[in-house]
């Protein structure tokens, strides 16, 4: 096999010129890219960037939904030797300046007008950008800043210097080596500023290649890329597995649009994080809440003994006879309709990564058939770690450690990862490189985990936020926070403890979810915060509440993890606030600095407490929201003795 992305590009082009590479919902139809159009297309661009300055080792900044043309972008950076960086397509303009100065880069192609704007506002802190190009070309006709024009444009410019730089193309090309950077990934930034991950050919190809083998992976795949390209994991999924595979990655028309397009697809191989298995899941229960008294009936009925059953048929084990003959008769009436509707019925392998998922929510998707496992790795580990085989998938566990990993555990359960995949380094941080990559080639997760009976390793938290309770006893937040995040009307939670006597938590509610209840209950509101306020959502949220403390209560380790008081905030948790990543992960430290007079309430005994919070609107104005939030106490359950 071809060692470089392009190389593996020309093989398909070569082998399979007709087939479809890439497919692209347009105006409401779908639109396909053959291999040998995908080769044409890269090659047009490489020579245009090479004609535009871009040299070897210099990087190219590639911002924007996932769109066939920004594929082909990165694709033919990698050609001339360049270094692809893509860049978050939702982050505030003010995100971008750190990666651009960060890498120097002097050559960005983006998306749309949107992009474009950002990259403007911008442009006087980045004063090496150079060249901007942009594919939708909506709204900018009468933009003439200089450097800026359509990416129609720079292909025109490859067609035009074909003859005296296209050899040169192909030279690059077959001069590619595998230990040649590839791409870089900046980090989410969870703690500070986010660090550029260096990766080459051949670590982000030798994991793909694993991953492909352990799940059988052929070129008969049809992905949905429909997550940020600038994460790892889509990345990892609609790229590097893409090239290496050959499959088919389709890329929706908009955000807005991903739900139909999924339908539409009925990908084979599909991957989300766990915020897009709960945004489903509650789909389907505000829909069910709203079905007749009959269809309620059926499906509790039927969900009752999927729950039961289900799991067991997923992992190979017999059931008795009435049992699947029920269970068939589920499928023919709920399961199969419901997997449908989710636009899941076709899938062989799913996955779910970037953090863990709750154990009652992972149950449900397999209980309907559907074939949901969980991944463990990183941006800095090329992404896989360890996977679960199937017939040994375990809601508490991220599976075993795939070919090429090598793990063990520091004392204290810090995971250390050496693998073919890990990273060159993070660019420019030789100290940061330092910290967790050892001379020996072990890489420094941050997570604590152990490894079961069973051989597969069980994820805890991540190592700086496992701490203990002022008894004693072990605080892992992150397991409390999704456990109240299965609940529909729950959307996001945080958890303080480490070195208090007792444990609060933050709780923010799904809009859409709890302002259903309320509709159907009359009870009116004016917007989030008005919602957030009634004494009716506080008490559903305390039940909540109450039932993950029933849960923690069986459960040895976490039972003094109970939480014993709880506030629901008045705003949702924002990246654009810096209160998430973009990749939707609660920056603990930073919450705690911003809402610290919110938990000096909770535990100095207040009932509530006024909070008045800067807010930043989609438009990139500033707003203040404030509101007397009231603070709860919710019941706790003496721990459950095991029988002796």
């Amino acid at each position: 096999m071809a060692s470089t992305f392009p190389a593996l590009l020309l093989e398909h082009a070569r082998q399979r010129p007709h087939a479809t590479a890439l497919r692209e919902k347009a105006y409401g139809i779908w639109q396909s890219l053959t291999w040998l159009q995908l080769q044409g297309l890269v090659r047009d661009i490489a020579i245009g960037l090479l004609a535009s300055g871009l040299r070897p080792g210099q990087h190219l900044a590639v911002i924007g939904e996932n769109r066939p043309r920004l594929y082909a972008s990165m694709i033919a950076a990698q050609a001339i030797g360049a270094i692809p960086v893509p860049l978050y397509q939702d982050a505030a303009p003010g995100e971008y300046v750190f990666p651009l100065v960060n890498a120097e880069v002097t050559h960005a192609i983006v998306e749309d007008q949107e992009q474009v704007d950002k990259l403007l506002e911008v442009r006087d802190r980045c004063p090496q950008l150079q060249h901007v190009w942009y594919d939708d070309p909506r709204g900018l006709r009468d933009y003439v800043q200089p450097g800026l024009a359509s990416l129609d444009s720079l292909v025109a410019s490859g067609r035009q210097h074909d003859t005296d730089l296209g050899p040169r193309v192909d030279a690059a090309i077959a001069a590619g080596r595998a230990d040649d950077v590839a791409a870089m990934f900046f980090t989410s930034g969870t703690t500070g500023q986010p660090k550029g991950v260096v990766h080459t050919h051949a670590t982000l190809i030798d994991r793909a290649q694993a991953g492909a083998r352990f799940d059988r992976l052929t070129e008969h795949e049809q992905v949905l890329a429909y997550l940020p390209p600038a994460w790892i994991g889509q990345n990892i999924f609609s790229f590097a597995q893409w090239l290496v595979c050959g499959y088919v990655v389709n890329c929706p028309e908009s955000p807005e649009t991903v739900g139909i397009d999924l339908k539409e697809i009925g990908p084979t191989y599909y991957f989300a994080p766990p915020r897009v298995f709960e945004a489903l899941l509650t789909s389907v229960m505000i829909r069910m809440e709203d079905a007749g008294r009959p269809k309620r009936w059926l499906f509790d009925r039927c969900m009752a003994l999927a729950r039961r059953v289900g799991p067991a048929r997923m992992d190979g084990r017999r059931v008795g006879v009435v049992d699947a003959l029920l269970y068939g008769l589920g499928d023919l009436l709920v399961y199969g309709p419901l997997r449908n509707t989710l636009g899941l019925s076709r899938v062989r392998v799913a996955y779910t990564a970037g953090e863990a998922i709750g154990p009652d929510l992972f149950a449900f998707y397999r209980s309907l058939g559907i074939n949901l496992k969980q991944l463990y790795g990183s941006t800095e580990t090329a992404v896989f770690v360890c996977l679960q085989p199937d017939n040994e998938v375990l809601a508490d566990t991220v599976g075993v450690p795939i070919e090429g990993v090598e793990i063990r555990l520091a004392d204290g359960g810090e995971i250390f990862v050496r693998s073919s995949g890990l990273l060159k380094g993070y660019y420019k941080n030789p100290e940061a490189t330092a910290e967790v990559l050892s001379d020996d080639g072990w890489y420094r997760t941050g997570d604590a985990g152990f490894f079961a009976e069973n051989g597969h390793l069980k994820i805890i938290d991540r190592a700086k936020d496992v701490g203990r309770l002022a008894g004693g006893a072990l605080f892992a937040p992150k397991y409390i926070e999704n456990k109240l995040k299965f609940f529909p009307h729950i959307k996001e939670a945080v958890a303080f403890g480490n070195g208090r006597s007792q444990v609060c938590a933050f709780v923010t509610i799904d809009f859409e979810a709890v302002g259903n209840w309320a509709e159907r209950r009359n009870l009116a509101y004016t917007g989030y915060t008005d919602l957030a306020s009634k004494p009716e959502v506080l008490a559903l949220v305390r039940g909540c509440i109450e039932q993950v403390n029933a849960d923690l209560a069986a459960d040895t380790q976490m039972a003094a993890s109970q939480i014993h008081r709880f506030l629901v905030m008045h705003k949702d948790l924002d990246a654009d606030d810096g209160e998430l990543t973009r990749t939707r992960k609660v920056r603990r430290g930073h919450i705690a600095e911003k809402y610290a007079v919110l938990i000096e309430a909770l535990y100095g005994g207040r009932d509530h407490q006024h909070i008045a919070t800067e807010v930043r609107f989609e438009n990139g104005r500033t707003g203040t929201i404030a509101a007397d939030l009231q603070i709860l106490d919710a019941k706790t359950y003496p721990p459950v003795r095991s029988a002796a």
